[in-house]
């Protein structure tokens, strides 16, 4: 698989001053989709990001590229003020290639485990690359499906793989992934990231990209200041640092600011996750301001290996409210209090965070 994924990449890349190829997404500021669809008609008018990107996650399902056939997956709100979303996805948990061993925050890239140079052409789907302003443009992005989906449109987002970098967060990496979010014109279509020691199943740089169909408190709720561009939001299970960037022009800066906290927090021996949402300013709806993007920074103690007795791993979506689960008995019983017991057992101290 190796050499096909570099003939796929050699193709896709191109030079500086090269032509956009057939499998190349070029975006300028034009495509940013500033305000999405909300919540009542999501699926009303797919931007041209949504709508490539879904015909070929939908093509590889068709051809069987997945490790399995994703239809649709049972979803309930668990009862309680939390609105934690539950969804029973038994094949991801059976079928899903098992996550390697970590055992630090600053584990080299390894080239003889499963890397993202080993992904065959057809997991594939285009090349991201802004072409034009606001400020400096982002790291291009290979996007390719994720072969064991959380949900429709699951992909990675993934710098250049033939640098083989490490699954530390790089502020162009970051950036990349945010200009991908407001390139879609839905409202639930969301970018993320799972350190090491915070879920990550590969350690190779890469984001994830996915649509979720419900809205998530941590859209809206408001979040206590902690300086000129920085909150703490304590919506949903647990407590995230926030930064918000009202438009494009601010994504550059705060991926910066998000990676500088994250590189804190390693220094401190914290592992991370991040996630990006379309939502109102810090201080909430109705205080002034449109929507824009939401980057939420979690701070954990690492996890290395699985822990005897969970539920459920504990990564960017659970942290955020989404908890895909992996029987039908889970998913049936679950209550709010066993969800929430199960995440903030990853959560620092209060006084600590």
């Amino acid at each position: 698989p190796a050499p096909a994924m570099a003939e796929a990449a050699e193709a896709m890349a191109g030079g500086e001053g090269s032509k956009p190829t057939s499998e190349e997404f070029v975006y300028g500021e034009e495509d940013f989709v500033l305000q999405a669809a909300g919540w009542g008609d999501a699926d009303s008018a797919p931007s041209r990001f949504d709508r490539v990107l879904l015909a070929g996650w939908s093509d590889r399902m068709e051809r069987g590229v997945f490790r399995y056939r994703l239809g649709p997956l049972p979803t309930r709100v668990l009862p309680g003020s939390v609105r934690l979303v539950a969804q029973l996805n038994e094949q991801r948990s059976a079928e899903r290639r098992p996550p390697q061993p970590v055992r630090s925050l600053r584990d080299p890239f390894d080239p003889g485990v499963f890397n993202f140079t080993r992904l065959r052409s057809a997991e594939l789907l285009f090349r991201l690359r802004r072409s034009g302003g606001p400020g400096p443009p982002p790291d291009p992005l290979l996007v390719a499906i994720n072969a064991s989906p959380l949900e429709r449109g699951h992909v990675l987002l993934l710098p250049e793989p033939a640098r083989r970098l490490p699954q530390a967060l790089t502020a162009p990496a970051l950036h990349g992934a945010l200009e991908a979010a407001l390139l879609s014109a839905h409202p639930g279509f969301r970018v993320g990231f799972n350190g090491l020691g915070g879920g990550a199943s590969v350690n190779h740089l890469h984001l994830h990209g996915l649509y979720l169909s419900h809205p998530l408190p941590l859209e809206e709720a408001p979040a206590e200041p902690l300086g000129p561009h920085l909150g703490l939001l304590r919506a949903g299970p647990a407590p995230a640092f926030l930064f918000f960037a009202a438009g494009p022009a601010a994504l550059e800066p705060v991926s910066r600011a998000v990676c500088r906290a994250a590189e804190h927090l390693d220094g401190a021996g914290l592992a991370c996750n991040v996630l990006a949402t379309r939502g109102d300013p810090p201080a909430g709806p109705g205080a002034g301001g449109g929507r824009g993007l939401r980057v939420l920074l979690w701070a954990r103690p690492p996890i290395f290996g699985p822990k005897a007795g969970e539920p459920f791993a504990v990564a960017l979506c659970e942290l955020a409210g989404l908890l895909p689960l992996p029987t039908e008995p889970l998913y049936r019983d679950i209550t709010e209090k066993q969800a929430l017991s199960a995440i903030r057992q990853h959560l620092l101290p209060e006084p600590e965070l």
